[in-house]
């Protein structure tokens, strides 16, 4: 019994060090946006429908840098044309150790983060005006791992548009839901071996 208790408790050690593992320095990152819904700040609230796929590189632990590409579809509101979203640009991202700040880890299985993107974006509106800029946007997320390395996500995230073409700054928050696959390389690797040895 004191066997089985004690396995229990490595298992439970080994599985919270591997969920920092992969987030350490020479990992990668990638995953997608699926679903957002936003809420208008000067466009009109409504629901998109989008994919932003996207890939970082752990440049250090809990920093990554990489960049993004944005195809979405949108309906602003009721009575609104529909819009196409487009844009492609840089990302950063950066997760809060637990306790950091004041900030606990939730459920023992994910890490709260920060992202912010910058490029360049826009939008046409069906029989409307059309938008060319800089795409740029800025949030807190949680990302929740339903394995050491698939995470479901949440986030929360401030969009702009500062435009080129028929209109200026447009904005709207959205809450963005979507997974990362968190790859290891040999570094992450031996850091899950080391542990588990333990």
């Amino acid at each position: 019994m004191k066997k089985l208790i004690l396995s229990g408790i490595l298992a439970v050690a080994g599985l919270a060090t591997t969920m920092n593992a992969q987030i350490q320095k020479g990992n990668w990152m990638v995953g997608s946006t699926l679903l957002s819904s936003n809420f208008g700040l000067n466009t009109g609230a409504g629901y998109d429908i989008k994919l932003q796929p996207r890939a970082a590189y752990f440049i250090e632990d809990n920093v990554a840098l990489g960049g993004y590409v944005t195809l979405g579809f949108s309906k602003p509101g009721a009575g609104q044309s529909t819009q196409f979203d487009y844009g492609v640009g840089a990302l950063g991202r950066y997760f809060l150790s637990p306790g950091e700040k004041g900030v606990d880890n939730l459920l023992n299985h994910g890490r709260f983060f920060l992202e912010g993107n910058v490029g360049v974006g826009g939008f046409n509106v069906e029989n409307g005006i059309s938008t060319t800029g800089l795409d740029f946007g800025f949030g807190p997320g949680y990302s929740y791992f339903i394995t050491p390395n698939i995470g479901l996500e949440g986030l929360v995230k401030y969009n702009g548009v500062t435009g080129f073409g028929n209109e200026g700054l447009t904005s709207r928050i959205s809450f963005n839901v979507g997974f990362s696959i968190y790859i290891p390389t040999s570094r992450a690797k031996q850091v899950a071996n080391d542990v588990s040895a333990q």
